[in-house]
């Protein structure tokens, strides 16, 4: 099974808060970005961010430059969804963070919670590839 057929799966048969790596809000990374005095302006991509809280989180404390990259759409339409009308303030991303076309030197803040520990060695590079 591909990497974004397995991740389509796992969104479209699972809610949110179902999965294993769930967290209501991603205290830990708003903590480090604000210890880090990340201004509201500055441009933040979450990659892998799929599904996750801390696009809300952020919004809540006002960034607004904030783009979300992740290889299943079911997992941003979760977030979307749950943002509601806020989500059109967000650049969402259906991509695999391997292959995105990202301007280079474009984000100020690259998050990513649980994507990389992933790609370990060429074999996984490789079957991430279409």
């Amino acid at each position: 099974m591909q990497p974004k057929d397995h991740w389509e799966k796992v969104y479209s048969t699972k809610a949110a808060d179902e999965v294993s790596w769930f967290q209501e809000h991603a205290e830990l990374s708003l903590k480090l970005i604000r210890d880090a005095d990340v201004p509201s302006t500055a441009s933040i991509i979450d990659v892998g961010g799929g599904a996750s809280t801390l696009v809300d989180d952020l919004l809540a404390n006002g960034y607004r430059n904030l783009t979300v990259l992740d290889l299943s759409a079911a997992a941003l339409a979760t977030a979307k969804t749950r943002l509601g009308s806020n989500a059109a303030s967000v650049r969402w991303l259906e991509a695999n963070v391997i292959e995105a076309a990202l301007p280079e030197r474009s984000f100020d803040v690259w998050h990513d919670r649980a994507v990389f520990h992933f790609l370990t060695s060429e074999r996984t590079l490789s079957a991430a590839r279409p």
